[in-house]
């Protein structure tokens, strides 16, 4: 295993990493048309023998979107579809990796579990309009875990921060399957599901986005640039603990899975005090 963090290929079939030199800026175009050649740094590993880390660099921004699938929004009481999706920014001190405890902040009794198809850039992008799925490197999974009982701030306002931006709660991962992979820029149509414990609590399709992931992205440019690394959390189907009052419990096993990418696996830990 190399001394440091490193980004590397992953075999699914041979369970086999091999780390190579660069950082996404440098190869991300290439990768994501299938013709990325790379600067290995050694042998295939063993997959086993690897942590997988989340799949961001230490500039990466953290974008999240939401209210994007009707059948959630159904589940909540929403009687009219939504014009516009709304947006939020997560911490680094968020992000977990596959494999890793999700915590179990003490602020909160209520965590919920949210699957997401998460976007990874290649390039840059500081003008919407357009197809802004052209700069995209691919597509990991997202468990935007999210606080619900901590959304009641003195103002009475909506406390996003609370809710979203709680330390080692939100795991992104296993890896990025690149778009060339899905035929390339436009919307993509996979299948998204959670499981806890092994039944499924999660389960639709990215087709039936509200608002497709160029408009997604097109909603976050227009307030804010991209950079290659960055990711943007794409919003979450019905099915979550804040419907039937089934939220996370210490000693869960959750598993978040996207068709084509692969399942994000996390066990939540001990209630922090």
């Amino acid at each position: 295993m190399p001394d440091n963090d490193s980004w590397a290929v992953v075999d699914v079939d041979n369970a086999t990493v091999q780390p190579f030199f660069g950082d996404i800026a440098d190869w991300g175009a290439a990768a994501a048309e299938g013709r990325a050649s790379f600067d290995f740094s050694g042998p295939p590993l063993k997959l086993a023998d690897v942590r997988l880390l989340p799949p961001i660099t230490p500039t990466s921004t953290v974008v999240g979107v939401g209210m994007n699938y009707w059948s959630h929004l159904e589940k909540l009481g929403v009687t009219e579809r939504p014009k516009s999706t709304l947006g939020f920014l997560k911490p680094h001190a968020a992000i977990i990796g596959h494999g890793d405890v999700l915590a179990n902040p003490v602020i909160t009794e209520q965590l919920d579990f949210e699957v997401e198809l998460v976007v990874v850039m290649a390039q840059p992008v500081g003008h919407p309009g357009g197809r802004l799925t052209d700069a995209v490197l691919g597509y990991t999974v997202g468990n935007d875990v999210s606080a619900r009982d901590a959304a009641v701030p003195m103002s009475g306002g909506l406390d996003l921060f609370s809710i979203k931006a709680l330390g080692g709660t939100t795991p992104v991962g296993p890896w990025i399957t690149t778009k060339d992979e899905f035929g390339g820029s436009g919307q993509i149509d996979v299948g998204i599901s959670l499981r806890v414990n092994g039944e499924q609590r999660q389960h639709d399709r990215t087709g039936k986005m509200i608002f497709s992931i160029d408009e997604c992205l097109d909603y976050v440019v227009a307030r804010m640039p991209l950079a290659a690394g960055d990711i943007v959390f794409t919003g979450t189907t019905d099915g979550v603990g804040f419907e039937d009052g089934r939220y996370l419990q210490a000693g869960d096993i959750v598993e978040a899975e996207v068709e084509g990418v692969g399942v994000l696996r996390n066990t939540v830990g001990e209630k922090l005090l």
